[in-house]
């Protein structure tokens, strides 16, 4: 399925109010960490302070701990959770302290029989989604819905990370990605051939359309991809 390409001045500030509208309706939302996405979140809580019919997730969580400035928990921590008036009515973090493959199946364990409303994910500059590094054998695995594994790229620390099938099976999935930095990256996923190179790709076998949103630097090379 073609993605839907949204070329916004802001799509931090898009994206956010996105977060915004789904909590006002609650379900599942599933967050992700990466550069930019802190302010999606504070846009989120300043529309929205009360996110309790909300049911939060992460998409991927590096392991340490949940204070650690590399925590995708932190960063959403002290861009959404800390600034709500109304907390959500469910917070499943990513236990990044516990050992990997521990994490990894209390998440899967978690998220059994769970629908995914509102699946955010960012975009790496060697075009992975969540932590599904280019090469990983997690990418692979269809009978999980959550995995660990090692990382792809810096920072050079093990991951839990959801997997391709519960990606693809979310209501509604979103990209967020700014910057020229992942122009090629941009191009690749959303405009190339879907495969396993380029993990971001896969998302577009879903039942749903994808959703990007980017600004120009961004998308400057969608049209000669």
């Amino acid at each position: 399925m073609q993605p839907e390409i949204r070329i916004v001045h802001d799509p931090q500030t898009t994206v956010g109010e996105l977060l915004a509208e789904q909590a006002k309706r609650g379900g599942s939302i599933v967050l992700t960490g990466g550069s930019g996405v802190a302010r999606a979140y504070t846009r989120a809580a300043e529309r929205t302070p009360d996110w309790g019919r909300v049911t939060l997730w992460w998409g991927d969580e590096r392991c340490v701990p949940p204070d650690d400035e590399l925590s995708n928990y932190r960063l959403a921590k002290e861009s959404l959770l800390d600034r709500l008036e109304v907390q959500p009515r469910a917070v499943h973090r990513i236990r990044g302290e516990a050992p990997p493959a521990e994490a990894a199946g209390e998440l899967d364990a978690a998220l059994a029989g769970i629908e995914l409303d509102f699946l955010l994910l960012g975009l790496g500059p060697d075009g992975h989604m969540a932590s599904l590094f280019p090469g990983s054998p997690q990418l692979d695995v269809t009978d999980r819905r959550a995995v660990d594994g090692p990382p792809g790229l810096e920072p050079f620390v093990h991951r839990v990370t959801l997997t391709v099938p519960t990606i693809q099976s979310a209501v509604r999935i979103v990209f967020l990605t700014s910057g020229e930095s992942k122009a090629d990256a941009v191009a690749r996923a959303f405009g190339g051939d879907v495969t396993p190179e380029v993990p971001a790709s896969l998302a577009r076998l879903a039942p749903v359309p994808v959703e990007v949103f980017l600004d120009e630097a961004a998308a400057s090379k969608m049209e000669t991809s």
